[in-house]
């Protein structure tokens, strides 16, 4: 029997002629679709990597530049240097006579192991010493750097800190009642909260409104050297040698 044949009599069509007459799309036209086809992957691929990441950065610091404000630094306020003039009183806080007990005692103790009946106990003695005379160098240094005083024609030092007089608005009177005053329990000037042990106090007020309060052992002198160098301040007279 002979093949099948189309209505109009001519020869059956092959089955790819059919999926073309249907519409389907050609396999190969799909892949030449494809390959000729507009892809920004490939652009990507061929671009050179340096200039991707300068893209990249330039668009990120442009978005930086736009979310941060640039703020002006505040201006620098110079710092104006006080001359401190004469010192006008002053006060060591602690004395290295302090240091010779330690020696002293060391040679009593030495005296006594010598003329007694038994040994000298050399090492026991050696320590003894060394302890001693190491703590009475330590409170001294610890006295004559925290617990000192110096008072300028312009400056006020107590401690490790210095206060310039143009600072202090007041003095406040010595109190001679028997009710306290506000500024008797004032903190200390210095580094120190309380005033030192066998140290009185002055009470000042501040040019920012706290009050507090200076001392010293002399506080008798040490006030009236104060009032005074603080009134000269107040008047703008300047410091004696100026060559203001």
């Amino acid at each position: 029997m002979s093949g099948a044949s189309t209505p109009s009599g001519g020869p059956e069509p092959t089955d790819d002629e059919a999926d073309r007459a249907a519409g389907a799309p050609d396999a190969d036209s799909t892949d030449a679709d494809i390959t000729d086809a507009d892809i920004t992957d490939t652009d990507i691929t061929d671009a050179d990597p340096a200039d991707v990441e300068g893209r990249v950065d330039a668009d990120a610091g442009d978005a930086d530049d736009d979310d941060d404000e640039v703020v002006p630094a505040p201006p620098r306020i110079p710092e104006t240097a006080v001359e401190p003039g004469e010192v006008l009183f002053a006060e060591s806080g602690g004395s290295w006579w302090v240091v010779a007990i330690g020696p002293i005692l060391i040679g009593a103790v030495l005296a006594m192991e010598i003329s007694g009946p038994g040994q000298v106990h050399w090492p026991v003695i050696t320590i003894f010493g060394l302890i001693v005379i190491g703590f009475s160098v330590v409170q001294v240094f610890a006295a004559r750097r925290h617990v000192s005083v110096e008072l300028t024609e312009t400056t006020l030092r107590q401690g490790t800190r210095t206060v310039a007089l143009a600072d202090i608005e007041r003095i406040y009177p010595e109190n001679n009642g028997a009710a306290p005053q506000k500024w008797e329990s004032a903190p200390a000037l210095g580094e120190l909260h309380g005033v030192p042990r066998r140290r009185k106090g002055v009470g000042v007020e501040l040019s920012t409104g706290a009050i507090a309060q200076a001392w010293a052992r002399d506080v008798t002198r040490f006030r009236t050297e104060l009032s005074e160098a603080h009134l000269a301040v107040r008047l703008g007279l300047p410091p004696r040698g100026s060559t203001e």
